[in-house]
């Protein structure tokens, strides 16, 4: 048996392997297929679904109008073996504002549906939050560097995790949120950003930044208890997702995430992001409710 190691892959084709996974085929007026991530054989990650469902209703909407916001509702997990349609409904079209509707469908059934609103960009009263004063991505170990440095402090599910080659580079501002959970505020930020230069294209942009605005939120709800889905048996998944984008942006340079979670109960956990430039421009907005169900061993089961 061969135990070669696979060749790691080059920045530049990661980062074309994501662009690649968020494309979208155009198979007939305003229906789109969406690729299936190379060899994937699991659960479709949420952030996949709701790139591509923006890159189908942005290819039905004619510049100048530019997407501002999404509102997507997940309703079934996607299945990484089959590719996935994307049909877009034009139900708003004004001089200012259009208005898409998209439904996602695998098997026949749809997995998510989402509204996409898109402005003509126009100028306006202007103000926005403080970026929070944290430690430069630059400041910052990289994942690998601070497996490293950790050593057999970080559990080894969490290892596997961390080792994997992505296509997004992350930076966490605090290194405890990589060690043994432990309970602590609803509060977390990482810096993030593709891990090598794309096109100017604004749409592929905006794209990756909703890919990536499904990373680390859901787990900011579970802080405040001590556990996570990677060192607890835990189901979880996103139940709706919110987007706004406010200002323009390049994916491939170092955005900071911020995320806080005002609220959890009921087996669901709420969450809010934002998203800043290096230079402190406050360019997204997030939120999301998703299910938080920590299951109990099978020793302490109720009868």
């Amino acid at each position: 048996m061969d135990t070669a190691p696979r060749p790691v892959p080059s920045p530049d084709r990661l980062a074309q392997g994501l662009v690649d996974l968020l494309d979208v085929e155009e198979i007939d007026t305003d229906l789109y297929r969406g690729a299936r991530r190379p060899g994937g054989q699991g659960r479709v990650f949420g952030g996949q679904v709701i790139a591509q469902a923006l890159q189908a209703a942005q290819r039905s909407t004619d510049a100048p109008k530019v997407a501002h916001s999404l509102h997507a509702y997940f309703m079934r997990p996607g299945d990484e073996r089959y590719p996935i349609i994307y049909r877009v409904e034009r139900d708003f079209e004004g001089r200012s504002f259009a208005t898409r509707r998209v439904i996602a469908m695998q098997k026949g059934k749809p997995i998510l549906n989402m509204a996409c609103s898109f402005q003509t960009p126009e100028e306006g009263m202007h103000h926005q939050d403080a970026m929070p004063d944290v430690p430069r991505p630059d400041a910052l170990p990289t994942e690998h560097a601070l497996l490293d440095e950790l050593g057999d402090q970080v559990p080894a599910p969490l290892r596997a995790f961390l080792s994997q080659i992505r296509p997004i580079e992350m930076r966490v501002t605090d290194p405890r949120q990589v060690m043994t959970p432990a309970p602590r505020a609803p509060q977390q930020s990482i810096w993030f950003r593709l891990v090598a230069p794309i096109g100017d294209d604004p749409m592929l942009h905006r794209a990756i930044l909703a890919y990536a605005s499904d990373f680390v939120l859901l787990g900011t709800s579970t802080l405040p208890h001590g556990v996570n889905w990677l060192t607890h048996d835990m189901q979880t998944a996103s139940l709706d997702h919110a987007l706004w984008l406010h200002e323009p942006f390049r994916a491939d340079e170092w955005l900071l995430y911020t995320t806080d979670s005002p609220w959890a109960g009921h087996a669901r956990g709420f969450n809010r992001g934002r998203i800043f430039t290096a230079d402190g421009r406050l360019v997204a907005s997030v939120a999301q409710e998703g299910l938080i169900r920590l299951r109990q061993p099978q020793g302490d089961a109720i009868a």
